[in-house]
């Protein structure tokens, strides 16, 4: 039996317009924030499950096609959020701070690792010696506990982060703790 292609036009009229209108009423409902990258996926998404609906529409069934086509959008794109989540989940698994401990022996992170002539401290005090930043150096020490200052201290003295916690008698992952709120965006923020 040879299907009727007038169940497409209305959805393949005016640039799909009546698919896309279709796609987005689902996409709504799902609460996902989507990028116009994401909207043009689905779109095509929507444009290859449109042709597979109607070459499984069963017109003897007595199901309307367009009920038909939207339960199938709808599936379609529910597994395809499922797997962008668990791509994103398997993703996240290997995503390593670089402030994690590397072995518990050794107590370095991989921060002490990475090779960098950058370090945020040395620029400020070099930007402090020429007196550009003084009261900007003043409010970021002022947020700063007095361990956290006795580490940037002892930073800037060239110690090394085992050193460090040996010195301050504090536990590696206090060391880090501190180090990573010392780094944190709100309170290195001032001194920019």
């Amino acid at each position: 039996m040879v299907k009727d292609l007038s169940l497409l036009q209305p959805y393949c009229e005016n640039d799909m317009k009546k698919l896309k209108q279709v796609s987005k009423s689902i996409f709504m409902r799902f609460n996902e924030p989507l990028t116009r990258a994401d909207y043009d996926d689905f779109f095509s998404l929507a444009n290859m499950t449109l042709w597979q609906a109607y070459n499984s529409y069963d017109l003897d069934k007595g199901v309307c096609f367009d009920g038909f086509l939207h339960s199938c959008l709808q599936k379609k794109f529910k597994s395809e959020l499922a797997y962008r989540h668990r791509q994103k989940r398997i993703l996240n698994q290997f995503a390593v701070s670089l402030d994690a401990v590397m072995n518990e022996d050794e107590e370095r992170s991989l921060l002490d690792c990475v090779p960098s002539d950058f370090d945020t401290f040395d620029e400020v005090l070099k930007r402090q010696e020429t007196g550009q930043y003084q009261s900007k150096v003043q409010q970021y020490l002022s947020r700063l506990s007095n361990l956290q200052i006795n580490i940037l201290n002892l930073l800037m003295d060239g110690y090394k982060s085992g050193e460090i916690q040996q010195m301050l008698d504090i536990s590696p992952k206090e060391y880090l703790g501190n180090l990573e709120i010392m780094r944190s965006y709100e309170k290195v923020k001032v001194l920019f």
